[in-house]
């Protein structure tokens, strides 16, 4: 199969961008012709305010690119990761155009939302849900910036109504059911919507959780949850708690590690380090505030038999099995956050099993296994739709 997979990588770097390498990575590992076409944001810093958001609506240059490079190649599949703002939904029609089947992983909810992730003001916002995203401009939404979110508000609209989305991509990959579930709230065909979770491409294999300690991985910032982090360790949680990352709010959490003896700020780690701690750790904590996609570090706990204690909200809410492979609690609630971590404290027989199930599930969902052949038979689905509509 060829495959000609495109992205759109961020300035800075994040999940999506370890996404597009994995899986590209995997597809050669199985033999398959793949087409690594990317753009970076960087180049944005040389455009005109004008030239950037008429390029995000649709960047002429980049559709006689790609409609030439598709000539050529010919790909069977054009996987489309992103597209904002440099490549832009051209991609679509070019690759239309050529006769391929094209897929759209849904990594967030640009497509309804500018700055994607349906959160505004320290709370969740759905305004944008299901209608033009005009409120996002009114809010300055994207980068705080009224002129930056008129541009992406007007991308979205005019290929909402122009029908892009709904005739130009022939199936979408949510990364979780909760996601799936508020694309068709927002009014996409659910049948042209799979579920297929990312992957973690390097087994780092299970630790046995002898250190004793909660660990917290990621950004430090306020939809992170960080305030609810540090609220449930103020007093008397003697439960020791490790801090990894860094952030708008490293200075909050660098205070709270001076002042409590049970909370240790490592700062920025290397990823090793990462799998090191979270194999010694008791369990993991996930407080964020916002509808997070499909997590990496998630994934990657799973894989080192670590429980979660996490917020229930958006997809993290269907990513644990309460009391099998982890803990829920409400999220922004410290004093439950609090008193779920007392509970596997005072429960260690618990703990001990769900270690073993949260490796079991990484084993059953996440590997490049089981990744791989989920994909291939999305890839294959297409393929075999595309044949019966020339059919008719």
């Amino acid at each position: 199969m060829r495959i000609f997979v495109a992205h759109n990588f961020y300035q800075q770097a994040g999940g999506e961008d370890v996404v597009f390498r994995a899986e590209t990575d995997l597809l050669e590992q199985k033999g398959h012709d793949v087409y690594r076409y990317t753009v970076h944001n960087d180049a944005v810093d040389k455009m005109g305010r004008l030239a950037l958001a008429g390029a995000t609506v649709w960047n002429s240059e980049s559709y006689r690119e790609l409609k030439a490079l598709f000539d050529d190649w010919q790909p069977d599949i054009v996987h489309v990761h992103n597209t904002l703002p440099l490549i832009s939904p051209a991609i679509y029609y070019a690759a239309q155009r050529a006769g391929a089947g094209v897929v759209q992983t849904l990594h967030n909810y640009r497509l309804f939302c500018p700055p994607s992730n349906f959160y505004r003001d320290g709370k969740v916002c759905e305004l944008c849900l299901g209608r033009l995203p005009w409120p996002a401009v009114r809010h300055a939404c994207y980068r705080d910036n009224r002129a930056a979110s008129a541009a992406v508000a007007a991308s979205l609209s005019y290929h909402r109504l122009r029908g892009t989305y709904s005739s130009r991509v022939d199936l979408y990959i949510a990364l979780t059911q909760f996601a799936k579930d508020k694309f068709i709230e927002g009014g996409f065909d659910g049948n042209k919507i799979e579920v297929k979770p990312n992957f973690v491409g390097t087994d780092p294999k299970p630790g046995a959780g002898a250190g004793g300690y909660a660990l917290y991985v990621g950004r430090l910032a306020e939809e992170k949850g960080i305030g609810t982090l540090l609220e449930s360790w103020s007093g008397d949680n003697a439960f020791p708690l490790k801090i990894v990352g860094d952030g708008p709010l490293a200075p909050d959490v660098r205070t709270a590690a001076e002042n409590h003896p049970n909370i240790d700020y490592l700062g920025r780690q290397d990823r090793n380090q990462v799998l090191s701690l979270m194999k010694d750790a008791a369990f993991l904590v996930f407080p964020s505030t916002w509808y997070e996609g499909l997590p990496t570090v998630i994934i990657e706990a799973f894989a080192c038999g670590l429980p979660v204690v996490a917020s229930e909200l958006g997809g993290t809410a269907s990513l644990l099995e309460p009391g099998i492979t982890g803990l829920y609690f409400e999220a922004g609630n410290s004093v439950q956050l609090k008193e779920k971590v007392r509970q596997l404290h005072e429960q260690p027989s618990t703990l001990k099993e769900m270690r073993h199930a949260a490796r079991q599930r990484y084993e059953n969902s996440y590997t490049p296994e089981a990744n791989y052949e989920q994909l291939i038979r999305l890839y294959k689905g297409v393929l075999a739709g595309r044949a019966d509509l020339h059919k008719v």
